[in-house]
């Protein structure tokens, strides 16, 4: 186990990490706000779905995810048609549009990283996603059913493999 001094200058890095999220905000387009590259973003990852399911993946409230996904739906990117199971519920999927855009937001976001990390090798790259992997990986498997503390498997993700709770848009 580190020592508790580590884990204090981690909480520190971890808390200074609003430079790089403030990074990726500025890097949006303007009629794309962060809100809604993140409803894409996850549309395109887990397909069409109700508003109810994307409200969970965003983990807000109904009326947030409803405005995120009003705006969405009003620039052309996703569309509301009626679930067949359910004609009280919209199931919401991707325009062209929509998947258009995903692709800008990815290619923002990558010429953003690659700008500021020019200077870092592609094995220090693949070290800091290995180890920001791992430590995420160590906060999601502390549900019920996960591993236990210091016995991380990989095999407790199994039940939740979503990734949703990073609120990055791309």
């Amino acid at each position: 186990m580190a020592a508790r001094s580590q884990y204090e200058e981690l909480a520190r890095q971890l808390s200074a990490v609003g430079a790089v999220k403030r990074g990726l905000a500025r890097i949006l387009p303007a009629e794309c706000p962060g809100g809604s590259a993140t409803v894409l973003t996850l549309l395109g990852k887990y397909g069409e779905m109700r508003i109810s399911r994307l409200a969970e993946l965003l983990a807000v409230n109904m009326s947030v995810t409803s405005r995120h996904v009003t705006h969405a739906v009003e620039n052309g990117w996703i569309e509301r048609s009626l679930d067949p199971a359910d004609k009280r519920s919209r199931i919401l999927r991707l325009t062209p549009a929509g998947a258009e855009m995903i692709d800008e937001l990815s290619r923002r976001t990558t010429e953003m990283f690659a700008h500021n990390l020019d200077d870092w090798s592609d094995e220090e790259v693949g070290q800091l996603n290995s180890l920001l992997s791992r430590l995420r990986d160590s906060f999601s498997c502390r549900v019920p059913g996960g591993c236990a503390p210091g016995r991380h498997s990989g095999d407790c993700r199994a039940g939740h493999a979503d990734d949703s709770y990073t609120r990055t848009p791309v």
